[in-house]
């Protein structure tokens, strides 16, 4: 979760939606519908990272990882009383995510009491996705057992690189050997792996980047996540870059251990299913993601965290003592929310599922009603050929018929590496 929050409008003390979204709920009935369980704790803080994470230091007076699951176990039974009050309809869960934070510096029983609770107040949906991310070092056979147990389905491990320097610039903590025992032990629990990896670090070199995939690859997990570092504004590792300490991140480098990616996941047998994210099969692909991407609703509890229903996006409070004061009182932990405008709907859409390697559906996107109100252009033939022309797109998803308006606007390898850039001249 991002460490800054949006204003926003407030969030009535019930957390109640605004008539408009309780009315569009019935229609959104057979929507997938995610729980994200966000745990803000670290051991320590990595300089790059921009989340609402907070060591045992940062905590101060009001909160603590000991009271945090009975905390956020309580937002979970009043977001169950916010639904139940409106009347919306049952859904139960397809997918649960633990992010961080590292949740598992809690104890594994305390993530399986969590989980527990959300399935009693919510329900699962069957083969439902139950992921948690993890520290390598914090995941032991006995571990990866209590949570395959307890009901969760998937590991991802924060591996970000497997080459000693790079971590250290990173900050992380972990052994590289570490992730090989993790994953030994989440496989002999029978959980699904999910690999983090972060390429782009001041320092690594082409080959660095290289040998992490290699090593990634050679550990067999069934998904890799494999992002461009970002510098955030704040963090101590934007600091050392100002300061001269660090090379800032190069945009060409980038671009070449892209290309890498693509080559060594590819022979691996990875397909990309969406800029950043490579897995084995359809089957192995991140369901709770995939949520994010293609406008599902998902209830995001613990500070910081962010939910969506029927257009309503609303974000709870940053610090765990303000959230637990909140919850304690009886009142949400809320701190703002937005209703998406037309011209949001309409980006967002574009934007998003361009990202993905099922593409964008022109004649969906052509017909949003979104589309209508705002009087914006629709996708036309033209604009898909110069695409194709380009490079930029897939010359067969574009126009698997004589009819452009039969296909899909998917990006080619070269358009991944330019995807905003489509994405500016697609946009209304």
């Amino acid at each position: 979760m991002p460490s800054t929050l949006p204003l926003g409008d407030p969030v009535p003390a019930d957390g109640s939606f605004p008539t408009a979204v309780q009315q569009t709920l019935p229609s959104r009935a057979e929507v997938p519908f995610g729980l994200y369980v966000h745990i803000p704790f670290c051991s320590v803080r990595c300089g790059y990272c921009d989340f609402n994470t907070y060591t045992a230091e940062d905590l101060g007076p009001g909160a603590s990882q000991l009271s945090y699951p009975d905390t956020l176990i309580s937002e979970l039974v009043f977001a169950r009383g916010v639904l139940d009050s409106m009347e919306a309809p049952e859904r139960a869960l397809s997918t649960v995510f633990f992010g961080g934070g590292t949740p598992t510096l809690l104890p594994p029983e305390e993530l399986a009491r969590i989980l527990t609770r959300a399935r009693e107040l919510f329900g699962f949906m069957p083969e439902a996705e139950i992921t948690t991310e993890a520290n390598p070092d914090t995941i032991t056979e006995e571990t990866a057992h209590i949570l395959a147990q307890a009901g969760f389905t998937r590991l991802s491990l924060g591996m970000q690189s497997a080459v000693p320097q790079v971590l250290k610039t990173l900050d992380r903590t972990h052994d590289p050997a570490n992730v090989e025992r993790a994953v030994k032990a989440a496989r002999a629990a029978g959980l699904q792996v999910s690999l983090d990896l972060i390429s782009g670090t001041p320092g690594e070199s082409l080959e660095d980047w290289r040998s992490s995939l290699e090593h990634a690859v050679a550990l067999r997990p069934d998904h890799i996540s494999a992002y461009s570092l970002i510098i955030e504004e704040g963090t101590a590792m934007a600091a050392k870059i100002r300061r001269g300490v660090l090379a800032d991140i190069d945009p060409d480098d980038q671009a070449d251990k892209y290309l890498l990616t693509e080559e060594v996941l590819g022979a691996a047998g990875f397909d990309w299913y969406e800029v950043s994210n490579f897995s084995t099969s359809r089957a192995t692909r991140s369901a709770h993601n995939l949520n994010y991407w293609v406008d599902s609703d998902w209830w995001g509890a613990g500070p910081g965290s962010h939910s969506h229903m029927a257009g309503l996006r609303w974000w709870n409070v940053k610090h765990p003592a303000a959230y637990a004061q909140r919850l304690s009182s009886g009142t949400t932990p809320g701190h703002g929310r937005e209703e998406l405008q037309d011209e949001d709907k309409v980006l967002e859409h574009l934007m998003l599922r361009l990202r993905l390697a099922d593409g964008l559906d022109i004649a969906e996107y052509n017909t949003l009603p979104e589309l209508a109100r705002t009087q914006g252009e629709p996708i036309t033939p033209a604009t898909m050929d110069s695409l194709v022309q380009d490079g930029l797109i897939s010359a067969q998803a574009a126009a698997p018929t004589a009819d452009h308006r039969e296909g899909r606007a998917v990006l080619s390898l070269r358009g991944r590496l330019l995807a905003d850039a489509v994405t500016r001249r697609l946009a209304p």
